[in-house]
């Protein structure tokens, strides 16, 4: 797992920061083909690069206003909206929201409520397709338990799938995080699940489209007493 240092809520830059080594390292094998005559590979080489650029686009958003709104941490498609008891990461009963991100979606992952993190976990597992429900427990991972200022928990997961073999995660325990900031992505895909507290009222179901940071994934009414 990655920790490279991210920015807040605007990108000085209009791609995301893991991504920009990627672009570079490309750039550079274009140019060299391209120095050496080799036509054919540096034009195969500057599209390469110009699909690393757009992969890690990371445009600014923006956020609904309203502190009671819950926003969606990843751009995708919402594959699971069901409730569950006793997870690995909350006790007692939850709803949990799952996001499938594919190869064409924004893969910056943004906090999806104020609060702050109470514990950044770290799972180490395998890479199954990330739409399969058991991707939630198999899977390598990284789950951040945050704490609203209304003492609510929420969870966020970062899952890794497929072709996903690379998380990203900037925010640690004891960071006060703000909705909509960014804090990570999954590079090249997958999936976010949200196990969030019954008092959630769920704005979403299975299917609808989601940006990161803009779309309403529930309402959490007692955030601000």
């Amino acid at each position: 797992m990655d920790r490279t240092k991210w920015p807040g809520r605007r990108a000085a830059l209009p791609v995301a920061v893991p991504g920009i080594k990627f672009i570079l390292g490309a750039a550079f094998l274009t140019g060299v083909f391209f120095y050496l005559g080799w036509v054919a590979a540096g034009s195969v080489a500057a599209v390469v690069t110009l699909f690393i650029t757009w992969f890690f686009r990371d445009p600014d958003r923006q956020v609904p206003e309203g502190d009671q709104w819950l926003v969606s941490p990843a751009d995708g498609r919402v594959i699971r909206v069901d409730d569950g008891v006793d997870s690995e990461y909350l006790s007692g009963s939850f709803q949990k929201v799952s996001i499938f991100m594919n190869v064409f979606n924004v893969h910056v992952n943004r906090i999806p409520l104020d609060g702050v993190v109470e514990k950044a976990v770290y799972t180490p597992g395998r890479f199954i397709n990330a739409s399969f429900d058991k991707a939630s427990v198999f899977n390598e991972r990284n789950a951040l338990i945050i704490r609203t200022s209304g003492e609510q928990r929420f969870v966020v997961v970062q899952i890794a799938g497929l072709i996903a073999r690379r998380i990203v995660n900037c925010a640690n325990a004891g960071t006060r995080v703000h909705r909509g900031e960014r804090y990570g992505m999954i590079q090249f895909g997958s999936r976010l699940d949200l196990y969030l507290p019954l008092t959630c009222r769920i704005q979403v179901r299975k299917g609808d489209k989601t940006m990161a940071g803009v779309t309403v994934i529930g309402e959490m009414p007692s955030v601000s007493s």
